[in-house]
């Protein structure tokens, strides 16, 4: 079955439940490795989260490539913990670790349903220079268009997931608001459409999710973060997520 199936012929639900990482959820061993990042050179200013660069594997990494922890984000547009993530530990991890360059950030989408890959389309239409915004910016406001499409019946719902790929996500993007939403920032609705349109971003989307839990079996959902390439345990909240990157960095 092609990735672009999988969520064109799937019901398109809202699955906001059980996204954020279970207490007693154990990490596979399984490691992964970081995504392969040419040098990349430093900012005039000396500030490294001016530096965002598309990897290999999907997603955008901000701060310098080399540096020596390497911390990875699976991150769900829809995922209500994603956006709690987001709002608490976004600024100090970037203050405190990316910025200096001691530890550079990979956010990888991980797509739960059509609705989250709409919202993922929208939020890389600009590439990597506005990425990061779009992404903040959308997690900000997911109360918002969460509330719009949770107002979708399950006949609609049924209707949107039988479209083929040029026409589900543009819907989706209609009922959400999105096109107008990434309009007054700075995205202009005739490139949102065809971005929304793109079928080979779509599967590129479907395969960083594919990837993500064929290299962890026992991924604990959204957000998941791995160091160094390996999945940890219990970090999906900023407290835990930066004793474990003090740890790593030997202080």
């Amino acid at each position: 079955m092609k990735p672009t199936m999988f969520l064109t012929c799937a019901v398109a639900v809202i699955a906001i439940a059980g996204c954020k990482p279970k207490a007693g959820d154990a990490a596979t061993n399984t490691t992964a490795p970081t995504a392969s990042v040419g040098p990349v050179a430093r900012p005039a200013n000396g500030d490294w989260s001016q530096a965002v660069t598309p990897t290999p594997a999907g997603g955008f990494l901000m701060g310098d490539p080399k540096a020596k922890v390497q911390l990875i984000e699976y991150g769900s547009m829809t995922c209500p913990h994603c956006r709690e993530f987001d709002e608490t530990g976004m600024q100090p991890l970037v203050d405190k670790y990316v910025k200096t360059g001691r530890v550079s950030f990979e956010f990888r989408n991980y797509v739960r349903d059509p609705f989250d890959l709409a919202g993922a389309l929208i939020a890389r239409c600009n590439g990597a220079k506005g990425f990061f915004p779009l992404t903040r910016a959308m997690f900000k406001d997911q109360p918002k268009w969460m509330a719009k499409l949770q107002t979708v019946a399950p006949e609609q719902q049924q209707a949107l997931a039988a479209l083929g790929p040029d026409r589900q996500f543009v819907e989706i993007a209609k009922l959400a608001g999105f096109q107008q939403w990434a309009a007054q920032r700075g995205l202009p609705s005739a490139k949102s459409s065809t971005c929304l349109t793109n079928e080979a971003e779509v599967n590129r989307l479907v395969q960083m999710t594919s990837d993500a839990t064929e290299q962890f079996p026992q991924f604990p959902g959204t957000p998941a973060f791995t160091l160094n390439g390996e999945l940890l345990e219990q970090a999906g909240t900023w407290p835990a997520l930066d004793k474990k990157l003090g740890e790593a960095l030997g202080g």
